[in-house]
């Protein structure tokens, strides 16, 4: 059965804070290098990372580690792999999006050989066929036409952020498959979400450890997660101010760019 008509009103209203939200994340979208990142929000952003890393210890850490022990390597192993692939035609169409259209066919190809010959993605086919893995996002293409990150944003429950990856989520939700489940199936969405969740929160209990031994783990995670982002954004190669690193003296004059400029952001 589809959802019912009743519902419209709610879709009005959720799409009304949608476009709410995203008129926020695009206020402040302007770029910053990730040691120095616009953080006005810092005062608010610790409070709500204090809940988040409280609900984390009491409620999702001991789900994970649980289910980290009962579940055996090989099943761990099949459970990332369908988890990656299910998100293969959120990376795909932003390969196109960024012009990227040889790793798009790549990434095409992936999709089609995991889902059917890795029964659903459960088993990595692809890339013992050579045709490796990449994630792509909403929010490494706004990046890659050069959006700033904005804001440093934490979001409750779900963690760190900023405008331009807000806005990425926004534009990534509807490429997810549980996107396009009618109402009676809410349950197998909300349940492949939790999963999904769980699993990887179970892939970083390896780094709990390190993160318990910062004096500042807010500083720790802000810095960490946009030098992630960044170099994403930039395959793996971001400019050095973008690290905070300031080598504009080192720049010829003859190379045509101003001291202190950014390299442009799209990527090879």
């Amino acid at each position: 059965m589809k959802r019912s008509l009743n519902q419209a009103p709610n879709h009005r209203w959720l799409r009304a804070l949608r476009a709410s939200l995203l008129m926020l994340a695009l206020s402040g979208c302007a770029h910053h290098p990730a040691d120095d990142p616009a953080d006005p929000l810092e005062s608010v952003n610790r409070v709500v990372f204090k809940v988040n890393d409280k609900a984390d210890h009491y409620v999702l850490r001991p789900v994970a580690k649980g289910y980290d022990y009962v579940m055996p390597d090989l099943a761990r192993q099949g459970v990332n792999h369908f988890f990656d692939n299910l998100a293969e035609p959120r990376t795909i169409l932003n390969d196109v999006l960024q012009a990227k259209f040889r790793q798009g066919a790549s990434d095409l190809g992936r999709f089609l050989l995991n889902t059917t010959v890795g029964l659903g993605g459960l088993i990595d086919v692809a890339s013992d066929s050579g045709l490796a893995h990449h994630d792509e996002d909403f929010g490494q293409t706004l990046g890659y036409w050069g959006v700033g990150e904005g804001w440093y944003l934490v979001i409750p429950l779900l963690g760190p952020s900023d405008n331009r990856d807000l806005i990425g989520r926004a534009g990534d939700w509807p490429l997810a498959p549980t996107f396009y489940l009618d109402g009676d199936h809410d349950w197998l969405a909300y349940g492949l979400q939790g999963a999904n969740l769980i699993n990887f929160r179970a892939n970083l209990l390896s780094s709990d450890n390190l993160l318990n031994q910062q004096f500042d783990k807010y500083l720790f995670v802000r810095t960490a997660y946009l030098q992630r982002r960044q170099a994403l954004i930039y395959d793996g190669n971001p400019p050095p101010e973008d690290l905070g690193i300031d080598d504009s003296d080192d720049v010829p004059a003859a190379s045509g760019k101003a001291p202190g400029t950014s390299a442009p952001a799209s990527k090879k």
